[in-house]
């Protein structure tokens, strides 16, 4: 497959990550106006940075400016862009119509993509944001295969296409949601999401209060708003058949262990190195809810045994960090683990491949039973070739 595989970054562990594993892009978000936590925007300095890991890999950086703009934010959108530009940043993501004007009038060369948030569904507002200077669209996440094949064929072929192929979905029409706003004060659409779709619920009586009743008769409370996360791996050809030109991978809030799970299954299924079957049995090893096709073959359809809660096969046990020689790693401990344990590789090298953990060594030389100091680098035997950037984990 030729189309770009794009990985989402909210540190620069993540973008190492993402690099190491074969995304052929990363976004992010900047100091400004990027649509989600403060914990997941980068400083100049840490943009800059991402810039120059991005770019000696011959791979692209994009930036998203994509909240709803006030007045003043509007006045500094020009001096921001140039300063992202002047960075290394070769595209901006962005939702508010005024922003991208802004941003095309005061740094020209900048390149656009209009943001999923602008619930771009039809090729006349293709075309009017073509007009605008935008080189690229990412759809709705309402549309289906067929729209996009017919959008693609009414547009033309020098405006790009990108769509979302796996994460989480927001319950709301593009993502334009007032449900953190009403029950939390913070807006979703100013990029300080509580996210109370994936809160649990019960139904109370209005005169039995301290009465629970579950939603649905299981035990435990129910996330009645939570969607599914979306998984498209089975109908790539598909989408790139019907006219899309970018993959985008959710996740700017996920950990590199995520990053490194969804985009080596997703670069070896579209590069042929590794069947489907294998890279579906991937996705299912990091923390996910239950998985759906979205809107892309019709009307979005629930599980009725989605619960709306997150699972996963493994833990992230540890992050390869070098080769000692001798088949002996120094390993960073994320999660403990024992000896006669079974560890799983997660490389892009290779897939499907554990070992059984024969001996552990500790920072101070000393034999330990278990690892249970987070971030401790011990050193681990491996009778297969490790990679810094390789990671561990292990079955639940």
């Amino acid at each position: 497959m030729n189309a770009e595989l794009l990985a989402p970054a909210g540190s620069l562990e993540c973008v190492k990550t993402a690099l190491y594993f074969g995304a052929d892009a990363v976004y992010l978000g900047g100091p400004a106006l990027q649509l989600r936590a403060e914990s997941a925007a980068f400083t100049y300095e840490d943009l800059e940075t991402a810039a120059a890991l991005v770019h000696a890999k011959g791979k692209r950086l994009y930036v998203t400016v994509n909240c709803f703009a006030r007045n003043d934010e509007i006045r500094a959108l020009g001096p921001y862009a140039r300063r992202l530009k002047a960075i290394g940043a070769d595209a901006v993501i962005v939702s508010d119509l005024g922003a991208v004007a802004e941003i095309k009038e005061q740094c020209p060369e900048m390149e656009i993509h209009i943001s999923t948030q602008a619930n771009a569904m039809n090729y006349r507002t293709v075309q009017v944001y073509k007009s605008l200077g935008a080189s690229r669209v990412v759809l709705a996440r309402e549309m289906t295969l067929a729209q996009i094949e017919e959008l693609r064929g009414l547009i033309g072929p020098d405006m790009e296409l990108e769509t979302f192929v796996h994460g989480a979905m927001c319950m709301a029409y593009s993502g334009r949601c007032l449900l953190s706003s009403f029950l939390a004060n913070r807006s979703g659409n100013r990029g300080e999401c509580a996210q109370p779709c994936r809160w649990n619920y019960y139904l109370v009586e209005e005169k039995r209060r301290n009465m629970f009743l579950p939603v649905v008769e299981e035990d435990g409370a129910t996330a009645v708003l939570s969607s599914a996360d979306l998984k498209c791996i089975s109908f790539l050809d598909r989408l790139e058949a019907a006219g899309v030109c970018s993959f985008k991978i959710e996740g700017r809030m996920k950990s590199p262990f995520y990053v490194a799970t969804v985009v080596n299954a997703y670069r070896r299924y579209m590069d042929g190195a590794s069947p489907l079957s294998l890279c579906e049995a991937e996705l299912e090893t990091a923390s996910h809810r239950p998985y759906t096709t979205g809107f892309y073959f019709g009307e979005a359809k629930t599980d009725p045994n989605n619960d709306g809660r997150y699972r996963r096969t493994c833990d992230f046990i540890g992050a390869v960090l070098g080769d000692l020689g001798g088949g002996e790693y120094l390993v960073e401990m994320r999660n403990r683990f024992s000896v006669g344990d079974t560890l799983e590789i997660l490389s892009p090298h290779s897939m499907g491949l554990s070992f059984p953990v024969e001996k552990i060594v500790g920072e101070t030389g000393e034999e330990k039973a278990t690892a249970d100091l987070v971030q401790e680098h011990v050193r681990v035997l491996c009778p297969y070739p490790l990679a810094p950037g390789d990671l561990l984990r292990k079955r639940i």
